[in-house]
């Protein structure tokens, strides 16, 4: 075990302080997130250096539709997480014990580095990364040194402190926000929205930002509600792109799987003020790039092509897209 950071000492318990539950964590007990313990009134990290899952995926798995378009990322996950999402979609990585590889720091950039010309770094994803912070955080400064890119695909319940030294290695985040309502969170998650949406806030001001929002009926579908979702994304940024993804029966939830009317009924309601929203999980349909000026289709993600110009402009009406890195179609 390594010692961890971020906590303090409270008695004959320990405090950790790495996300908003700030769990009062007694001796030989461990955290909501089952990764903190403490050990003779100090913490320490039980997944330190623990891989449990690792694979080559295309960028847009992430999913990041405008950060190096087609290029691939090598994706690492632990196990633990400090949410406890009953449709959660990993959680046989999250909420059980996973036999993991050792791997350190230098060693996963050396896989990232190994994988070829179109990898660009590291993801770190599949279960919660933020409470696999100290290794992320080492992992990222060593990828960054090598000149590979840091992707974080988070829920985004992380205090402040810590986000905002992630966020100094960070070059690109997907940050779920699970729902727009505070008891979706309270009831279903054990989280809070306004402590997501807090990191949402400061990490567009560090890094690019994708956000995703799994679409479950009769939870978190109304078009209110996604439309105040898509109305305060767009106060940030009308250009943050919004992946509605289509929710399917898994964990402790078997709510029948999301209707496509619902799914294009809140991208059409998502549009009304964000510039890009994509739908996910259901094939190819829903995850093309069109030009918000005119409406030009500008990338095919199932076909790989892309028709922007090498400034990433549109070829019609000349507006400009963000999308951050090559263009690797």
């Amino acid at each position: 075990m390594k010692a961890a950071e971020y906590f303090s000492i409270e008695g004959d318990g320990v405090r950790c302080c790495l996300c908003p539950h700030n769990c009062l964590i007694r001796s030989d007990k461990t955290g909501f997130c089952r990764t903190r313990v403490n050990r003779n009134g100090s913490l320490y990290i039980t997944n330190y250096g623990a891989c449990t899952a690792s694979a080559i995926d295309p960028i847009e798995k992430k999913p990041l539709y405008h950060f190096y378009p087609g290029a691939d990322i090598l994706s690492l996950g632990s196990w633990g997480c400090n949410f406890n999402c009953r449709f959660c979609q990993n959680w046989h990585l999250t909420q059980t014990n996973v036999e993991p590889t050792d791997l350190s720091p230098q060693e996963s950039v050396n896989l990232a580095i190994s994988a070829g010309k179109t990898n660009i770094g590291i993801a770190y994803t599949y279960s919660e990364p933020g409470v696999w912070f100290e290794y992320v955080r080492d992992a990222a400064i060593v990828a960054r040194s090598a000149g590979l890119a840091n992707v974080v695909v988070t829920n985004g319940y992380i205090n402040p402190k810590p986000l905002a030294e992630l966020l100094t290695c960070t070059d690109a985040m997907n940050i779920d926000v699970k729902a727009f309502t505070e008891d979706f969170y309270k009831t279903v998650c054990s989280g809070e929205l306004h402590q997501v949406m807090s990191t949402v806030e400061s990490a567009v001001q560090a890094c690019h930002v994708e956000v995703t929002t799994l679409v479950i009926p009769g939870m978190n579908d109304s078009m209110n509600e996604i439309s105040a979702l898509a109305k305060w994304l767009a106060t940030l940024s009308p250009d943050i792109p919004l992946h509605l993804s289509r929710y399917f029966p898994n964990y402790q939830m078997n709510l029948p799987a999301t209707p496509l009317t619902t799914l294009q009924q809140a991208w059409q309601t998502a549009r009304e003020y964000l510039h890009y929203v994509y739908i996910g999980n259901i094939g190819p349909t829903g995850t093309n790039t069109d030009c918000p000026g005119c409406g030009a289709l500008l990338i095919e993600r199932c076909q790989r092509k892309s028709w922007l110009t090498k400034d990433k402009l549109c070829p019609e009406c000349g507006q400009r897209i963000p999308i951050i890195g090559q263009i690797m179609y």
